[in-house]
């Protein structure tokens, strides 16, 4: 299993496929980057595709500290580096849109484009705080599967979670979730809901950036994405119908279709 000591954790990551550009994926919480794998599939016939599990999460260390956003931006920029991979084209959904957000803002020589999926670039709202500090707590001290029930109309959309010819999928999704280490997750969980927005720096992000949401995503709402969209000048906006906040899982080939169409635009 490949692995990188990385800022005092060991972060394990995998590479596919390859061509003259790279794609970094970075995936949601809760998860890991098999969360890419259709994209990977898709995409890896062009492109060296990398994907990783962040700290805590998949198969990385469970480290004291270290799960805020700014230092999960670090990780990942020493990811990059670390792979020689700059500037690649970076995916973020929902957490690693956070940390493609920090990146393109701070260390804009790292990537080439930016695209952001089921994210936002406010703190996390305070009407969801409580919440989900009351179902992390229930995780930590009791069980994960005690919450997979209540967490998983955050995580996927009604037409995901309705539909009969899925539902082995669905459970697929929901043994994942609560296969998370409890204590490593948690952590995870309060570093997104603490994090502090970055909407007034976007006007500093100068690299092609796609924006990508589902319409049924109810954890951050197609709104966020649209504010996004108004900030960061020349930037695309695509809203994937049927996908709740899981959209690369949910509706695999409408967002395979617009990273095409994006990336095709971005060729040397």
């Amino acid at each position: 299993m490949p692995k990188l000591q990385i800022n005092d954790a060991e972060i394990y990551f995998e590479e596919h496929g390859a061509g003259p550009e790279t794609i970094v994926f970075t995936h949601g919480l809760l998860w890991s980057g098999r969360m890419f794998d259709n994209q990977v599939n898709a995409l890896q016939g062009r492109y060296r595709c990398i994907t990783f599990d962040f700290r805590g999460q998949g198969q990385s260390e469970v480290t004291e500290s270290g799960y805020d956003i700014d230092t999960l931006s670090e990780d990942a920029a020493a990811l990059i580096e670390a792979l020689q991979c700059a500037p690649c084209h970076f995916l973020g959904l929902s957490m690693g849109g956070f940390v493609g957000l920090r990146l393109a803002i701070r260390r804009p020589a790292l990537l080439k484009s930016l695209m952001l999926l089921e994210t936002s670039a406010d703190p996390e709202p305070e009407e969801n705080i409580g919440r989900y500090r009351l179902l992390n707590f229930i995780a930590r001290w009791l069980s994960l599967r005690l919450v997979a029930d209540r967490v998983m109309p955050i995580m996927f959309g009604e037409k995901f979670l309705s539909d009969p010819g899925r539902t082995k999928e669905k459970e697929e999704w929901r043994e994942r979730m609560i296969a998370n280490h409890r204590i490593g997750i948690t952590r995870a969980v309060k570093g997104v809901i603490s994090r502090a927005g970055v909407y007034d720096q976007l006007d500093k992000i100068t690299i092609p950036t796609l924006i990508i949401v589902g319409d049924q995503d109810v954890a951050t709402v197609p709104a966020k994405a649209e504010r996004m969209h108004t900030r960061i000048r020349g930037s695309k906006l695509v809203v994937v119908s049927g996908a709740g906040h899981t959209s690369a899982v949910e509706e695999p080939g409408a967002v395979n279709t617009a990273l095409e169409e994006f990336l095709s635009t971005q060729a040397n």
